[in-house]
């Protein structure tokens, strides 16, 4: 069975940290351009980081540049999104998809019609 499984979100305080996995099972990530997904409540869901199939090229929503950082483990068939500084405004469920058609050194930022398969989602609170 393909599929894509988010972890690591949870209820965490303004200004903290939180890092969500994204593990893959039935295909490799190798040759996937990822994107990281969220939805707030009320909210159209937006593109927030991707990374491109090479690993090489990466990009982040202005809104969460320079305090998530997007990384992947090709040999554990993970990807990671490193949240810090968080803010109220950043509580959403975080989707994690993969894309297989998109030119391999291409990072496909919030182009959610290209992505091939899609985690279930994760919930990230940020509440005091």
């Amino acid at each position: 069975q393909l599929q894509l499984v988010e972890s690591g979100g949870g209820l965490v305080q303004p200004g903290g940290s939180l890092t969500l996995s994204c593990a893959a099972s039935g295909f490799t990530l190798d040759y996937y351009a990822i994107g990281w997904f969220r939805q707030a409540p009320g909210k159209e869901r937006e593109g927030v980081s991707c990374s491109s199939a090479s690993g090489g090229s990466t990009n982040y929503a202005d809104s969460v540049k320079g305090r998530f950082t997007i990384s992947r483990d090709n040999a554990k068939n993970t990807v990671y999104l490193q949240m810090s500084s968080l803010r109220p405004e950043d509580t959403a469920v975080y989707y994690c998809a993969a894309a297989r058609y998109i030119d391999y050194f291409v990072c496909p930022l919030g182009a959610d019609y290209a992505m091939d398969y899609w985690g279930k989602g994760a919930l990230v609170t940020v509440s005091s």
